[in-house]
């Protein structure tokens, strides 16, 4: 059968609808981003001020994208890190469905170490670019997400995979958690809910309870 390649930079809506059935949700809260009465350390919440301090006092709108990844984005990633669970960045993304196949790279993962390999990616992250040619990065999440869901389903066949992500404008983060069933099938489905947005600067601890809460459901 002939297969269709997708890269995930340039993936339009259009694209995905064409071989995936989307269902697409709401802006809500749900049992993963429900985090208030989540408890920290206060070795954690030492971490968090020292990160906000990085960034309170500063223009972000006005940052370059390496720049806010490396002192926004990243730091948050790397503090949710837990056991085999780790934080890397630039991962290429390979994934072969039945009908069609994702190639690109995650600007950042939080997934298992296996050897020093990173082998199940449970959080894609997309830092957004910016500039009068700068495209939505919601689509190029919604490919990551299902090139990762498939190499999870790789590792362990189910009939749902759960996988979460997230982009990031500047040092804004909105989290998205996908369900994707039928993986070995011609149109698999994929079910799809938003957080609202994040704004690091005023919600530093939000955020990282998010992140702390998808990687305590890998454990």
């Amino acid at each position: 059968m002939l297969t269709h390649k997708l890269t995930l930079a340039s993936l339009s809506l259009q694209e995905i609808k064409k071989f995936v059935q989307l269902q697409e949700g709401k802006v809500g809260t749900y049992g993963w981003n429900n985090v208030e009465d989540l408890a920290i350390t206060p070795h954690e919440q030492q971490q968090l001020i020292e990160v906000r301090s990085h960034l309170i006092n500063r223009d972000t709108t006005l940052m370059n994208e390496a720049t806010i990844w490396s002192r926004a984005i990243y730091p948050l990633l790397l503090l949710a890190e837990s056991n085999d669970i780790e934080a890397w960045a630039e991962i290429p993304l390979s994934a072969q469905y039945k009908t069609f196949t994702l190639e690109g790279v995650a600007d950042g993962v939080l997934g298992r170490n296996v050897a020093g390999r990173l082998e199940a990616p449970y959080l894609v992250v997309v830092e957004a670019k910016r500039g009068i040619d700068a495209s939505t990065p919601v689509y190029q999440l919604y490919g990551q997400l299902l090139a990762a869901a498939r190499l999870n389903w790789e590792l362990t066949p189910q009939n749902s995979v759960e996988i979460f992500g997230c982009y990031t404008i500047a040092d804004t983060w909105k989290f998205l958690r996908a369900e994707i069933e039928n993986i070995d099938t011609e149109q698999p489905t994929m079910r799809l809910e938003y957080s609202r947005e994040y704004a690091e600067k005023l919600e530093t601890e939000t955020i990282f309870k998010i992140l702390k809460t998808i990687v305590a459901r890998y454990q």
